[in-house]
């Protein structure tokens, strides 16, 4: 069985739309970067934390971990702490371009394999009411 490290509905779609039958089980771990740790590094090494902390409860089972970070000019952005902070981010990404890094690993037999794959994404430039629209509307789906 296939175990989904994950609880981003995001990345369950992405399994089901290939047709992979798996269950969900998420990980909770501390997602903070460590000092000095570069942004591949770091998506490898949560990536692969999330999929371990659920092989050791499920040892027989394939299970998939995966975390994303986004970066601009150097820096990892976190997760927004709230609207205001989202705010912010989108404000820095407004027209620019920045860095999305995923990690993923798959721990089968208590072995993890991890990869990471880069993106380079351009964000147009966004108005106050853009940001104010995209903010609300992710508020809206997180709660």
């Amino acid at each position: 069985m296939l175990v989904l490290a994950s609880a981003s509905p995001r990345r369950q779609e992405l399994l089901r739309n290939a047709g992979i039958a798996f269950e969900v089980q998420p990980a909770h771990i501390a997602e903070d970067p460590l000092p000095g740790e570069s942004a591949k590094d770091c998506a490898e090494r949560l990536a692969c934390g999330k999929a371990l902390a659920v092989a050791r409860q499920r040892p027989h089972d394939c299970v998939l971990g995966a975390d994303t970070v986004v970066v601009v000019d150097g820096q990892i952005l976190g997760k927004p702490s709230d609207a205001a902070d989202a705010a912010r981010m989108l404000r820095l990404l407004s027209g620019r371009e920045h860095q999305v890094i995923t990690g993923v690993c798959l721990v089968v037999d208590g072995k993890p394999s991890v990869a990471s794959e880069t993106t380079i994404v351009t964000v147009s430039e966004l108005t106050d009411q853009d940001i104010a629209e995209y903010v609300s509307v992710a508020h809206d789906m997180s709660g």
